[in-house]
């Protein structure tokens, strides 16, 4: 496999659960019928982005309504599904968790957001997910052929760490569903996704809910695709949208080897260890 089709699926809330669940459903259909072999939904899409509402749209992971429904969809289609992120509920806990499906619909793995958004902007955006969710503590990668894939969510882009450690266990991809504001959109949504691309060399995809004024958080949009080189290879705007691109594989190893950064890391003075 020298190249995948990947689609970014940029999406519209909707009034209830199962309306954002068949939104969802219809627009990966349609990545489908464009081709894709790898389809992202964005963060928090089947429930507001509200720490208020965590708890009500919380379910279990894979056992709920959402997982149930993406599992039956990515088995339909026989595609590679990042379920976005919704809230999990697990004992008296909850989870800002992204799953991911098979072509088989199995549960390939799970991540749970390790970095919480809590952040205080005064007049532009204050928001504290540490108040209602826990921190994860595990890294999840799944693969596609040779293709190794991590997985982040949103606020743990900011750290610069956790993806220099995924790209010590080998992975070439990294994806985040994220749910950016407007005010940090503009100045360090694009910064950090080819940051991230080109500090490890790698593909990285950012996958926003679409832009939507009348709610209590207000999404930036702009879901974005880059390259190895930091190059945007494909991006949204704020409205509901499918972005669909062939990613060339050989560029990874291209990259390494006519800048072989990766190689020149002075392990002798400075490391980064993975814990878990």
């Amino acid at each position: 496999m020298s190249t995948l089709r990947v689609a970014l699926v940029q999406l519209y809330g909707r009034p209830t659960k199962k309306e954002c669940i068949a939104n969802a459903l219809a627009q990966i259909r349609l990545a489908k019928d464009r081709g894709a072999q790898l389809i992202i939904l964005p963060e928090c899409f089947n429930s507001p982005y509200s720490t208020a509402e965590f708890g009500r749209h919380a379910e279990e992971i894979p056992r709920g309504e959402t997982s149930l429904a993406l599992a039956k969809v990515a088995a339909e289609l026989g595609v590679y599904l990042v379920g976005g992120t919704y809230p999990e509920r697990e004992g008296t806990k909850l989870y800002n968790t992204c799953p991911v499906f098979g072509p088989k619909g199995e549960l390939l793995c799970k991540y749970r957001k390790m970095h919480l958004f809590d952040m205080d902007i005064p007049g532009r955006c204050t928001f504290q997910e540490s108040s209602v969710l826990t921190p994860g503590d595990r890294l999840a990668t799944f693969s596609i052929g040779a293709l190794k894939i991590g997985i982040g969510i949103c606020w743990d882009k900011r750290f610069a760490e956790l993806t220099a450690c995924y790209r010590q266990l080998g992975c070439d991809m990294m994806i985040f569903p994220s749910a950016f504001d407007p005010y940090t959109g503009p100045l360090h949504w694009d910064l950090l996704g080819r940051s991230r691309a080109l500090d490890n060399q790698m593909f990285v995809a950012l996958v926003s809910p679409a832009r939507d004024p009348s709610t209590e958080y207000v999404a930036y949009g702009y879901s974005l695709l880059c390259d190895p080189w930091g190059r945007v290879l494909c991006r949204a705007k704020e409205d509901q949208e499918l972005l669909v691109a062939d990613i060339d594989l050989k560029l990874c190893a291209e990259t390494k080897q006519q800048i072989p950064v990766l190689r020149q890391k002075r392990s002798d003075i400075y490391e980064l260890n993975v814990k878990k």
